[in-house]
């Protein structure tokens, strides 16, 4: 989906109950098909690691840029579906209907959008990280480590406590382990592939937890719809789901008229139709062109050409999520009224220990209810593949957020070894930080923490947003433009924020007492303001300062992607780290001088040894590069050239994946 599923609905989570069962119905078959899911996860994760060199940080940031399309749009899938999309959308669903599909269907635009705009200019510009494109961009430092440190923040406190409560919340209800025991495990088991292996297992193994995802899904969505009598059965049976308890005077527990569109009035929807279609496009820009963990995937790519493959591929897999995640929350509130679509805050509290709602025990409940033996076991593996799949995608772009922007910031003679092992120590400060996270995340009122993920994403993107677009497409803008827009726009999210928070949405049957700015201007709508707003400010000062000279602009705007490189550009001595790894994945050129160093090797001790293959370090010389070779290396890693044949079949895959998007947008609509 784009930045996650819409606050209505997708605000609780429930508290582990009797009402589930929890790990009663699971059979020893459901045991083995979990333990066969981490020895393969695991076996995959070793073996994609030893493919590529972990030694250099184009080898372990960006998979030695040798990635092909498939495992790209796969990575894509996996990096953004993780549990909490699964709980959330299917609770949102179950809530609401169907019109949170819309937030999955747009993404295929700005997927396509990444393909066909981002990557080019960020291939062309040779940056591994999204804040070292701003710097290249406008120059000075401040705008890297703003958006750095933002960024940081922001994967710590909501994508990995959001996938980790929800995740490790379904773990619990299902199997009826520990949550923080079971948590630090995945946890553990995540790090120590994502450690080892770099951006290349990360991906390869998302390519095979989005098989098991899909796969997995698709055979409850199956069942489900066998249970309700397929499309017509569930679009009478979710009319009809209203549960036995009720609160008086209210209309709180019928389901909403409009369930089955996806386009609600402009005013009154839940999601209003102007701002599913332009307001989300905002927040679905950041989240899909501007984000580190997704641009990390593309940029990854052996060619332009295969970035674009990926993502297509990725906006074919978004389409699914409507149909095995949204409609199957939506079967289960037609299968079991009563607990899914309680109202009542009372009956809310004994059935899922939340006073605000239980939809988000929609898809669990559904998987303890209707799947096989074995096939239980199975749909378990897809919640924490969704959930480590995720954590995976975020540790290492994390990881490469502070190695490359933050460190390399403060240690700019920082040697490659330095790098890769600082790199992978980071990924451990987070492991740790998410472990000491759960306990607050466990005491914390769930709906808040879900309001707060939204707020976040609501709030703070936007700017973001502005920024790249204006920085890409407008060669006026300036640094001072930039820096004092992202300022204005990050205050003004705050203020919507902290008022959002300080009135919290009414419960069913209260009276709506918060300010108009909260109650008549939808999240979707002020995020397309704040935008808008941003730009104007990042365009007004930029006209107030002095425009950066056009030759220092040369591959970092849209209208100059093709311009040729300055030879002071290709020996920056930021870029020779990132551009060290050849588009093979082997190393850019053997040196005979480092030879006679491997019999050395079998002196050094065991925990030397360990110690090295745990950081990527092979003991011998690192390869020196001439300056023509630095030169013919860089040319290389920066080419946006493609062949013509795989040019046509890339723009043909793309109009017939937006035609399919239209064609089901108008059918739903």
């Amino acid at each position: 989906m784009g930045p996650g599923p819409s606050r209505e609905g997708a605000r609780t989570a429930p508290a582990p109950h009797p009402a589930l069962d929890p790990g009663a119905n699971l059979h020893a078959y459901d045991i083995g098909v979990l333990v066969a899911y981490f020895v393969f996860v695991i076996a995959v994760g070793i073996w994609s690691s030893i493919r590529t060199s972990r030694g250099t940080v184009g080898g372990y940031f960006l998979a030695g840029r040798s990635m092909s399309w498939w495992p790209i749009g796969a990575s894509l899938m996996s990096s953004n579906v993780g549990s909490g999309l699964f709980m959330g959308l299917a609770g949102t669903g179950a809530a609401g209907g169907l019109a949170v599909g819309g937030f999955e269907w747009n993404a295929t635009w700005l997927l396509l959008a990444l393909g066909w705009i981002f990557v080019p200019v960020y291939i062309a510009a040779g940056v591994v990280t999204m804040p070292q494109y701003l710097k290249k961009r406008f120059g000075g430092q401040r705008i890297q480590v703003y958006m750095s440190v933002l960024s940081l923040i922001l994967y710590i406190f909501t994508k990995i406590s959001t996938d980790i409560f929800s995740g490790a919340l379904f773990i619990q209800m299902a199997l009826g382990w520990n949550l923080y025991l079971s948590t630090a495990i995945l946890l553990v088991v995540t790090a120590v592939y994502t450690i080892t292996g770099g951006l290349m297992a990360v991906i390869y193994t998302d390519a095979l937890q989005t098989v098991i995802m899909v796969g997995g899904a698709l055979v409850l969505m199956f069942l489900g719809f066998q249970e309700v009598g397929w499309f017509p059965g569930l679009e009478q049976r979710y009319m009809q789901a209203i549960p036995n308890v009720t609160v008086p005077n209210t209309t709180c527990h019928l389901p909403r008229p409009d369930a089955f569109h996806l386009f609600r009035d402009p005013v009154s929807g839940d999601i209003p139709w102007p701002g599913l279609i332009f307001g989300l496009t905002v927040l679905a820009t950041w989240c899909w062109c501007t984000d580190q963990v997704i641009v990390q995937r593309s940029l990854s790519a052996k060619s332009l050409s295969h970035a674009k493959g990926g993502s297509v591929l990725g906006g074919y897999l978004k389409i699914l999520p409507m149909f095995f995640i949204v409609m199957p929350g939506m079967i289960s509130r037609a299968l079991y009224p009563d607990e899914v679509g309680c109202v009542d805050p009372d009956v809310c509290q004994r059935t899922c220990g939340a006073r605000v709602g239980c939809s988000n025990i929609a898809y669990p409940k559904l998987i303890m209810t209707l799947m096989p033996v074995g096939l239980r076991g199975l749909m378990i593996a897809v919640i924490m593949a969704a959930l480590m799949s995720s954590l995976t995608s975020i540790f290492n772009s994390s990881s490469t957020l502070f190695t490359i922007d933050v460190w390399q910031h403060f240690r700019k003679k920082a040697t490659e070894q330095e790098l890769m092992v600082v790199g992978r120590v980071f990924i451990v400060f987070l492991v740790i930080i998410s472990i000491l996270w759960i306990p607050i995340i466990q005491s914390s009122n769930s709906g808040q923490l879900f309001d707060y993920i939204q707020s976040i994403t609501s709030y703070l993107a936007p700017p973001i947003t502005a920024l790249f677009l204006l920085a890409i497409f407008c060669t006026r803008v300036t640094e001072p433009g930039a820096f004092w827009g992202l300022v204005f726009g990050l205050v003004v999210g705050l203020v919507r924020m902290i008022l959002e928070f300080s009135y919290p949405a009414p419960a069913c049957g209260e009276v709506d007492r918060r300010p108009a700015v909260l109650k008549d201007v939808h999240y979707l709508y002020f995020a397309l303001l704040l935008c808008g707003l941003t730009a104007f400010v990042i365009i007004i000062v930029s006209l107030c300062t002095t425009p950066i000279p056009k030759e220092q602009l040369a591959r970092l705007t849209w209208w100059t992607r093709n311009w040729p490189c300055s030879e002071l550009e290709a020996a920056a001595p930021e870029q020779t780290p990132a551009v060290s790894e050849a588009p093979s994945g082997e190393p850019a050129a053997a040196n005979p001088s480092s030879e006679p160093e491997q019999p050395r090797a079998p002196r050094r001790s065991w925990r030397k040894l360990l110690w090295g293959w745990f950081c990527g370090l092979s003991g011998a010389a690192e390869p020196a590069l001439s300056p023509a070779e630095k030169a013919t290396l860089q040319q290389k890693m920066t080419s946006i050239e493609e062949r013509p044949l795989w040019r046509t079949v890339c723009n043909l895959n793309a109009i017939l994946l937006l035609a399919i998007n239209v064609f089901l947008w108008g059918y739903f609509a």
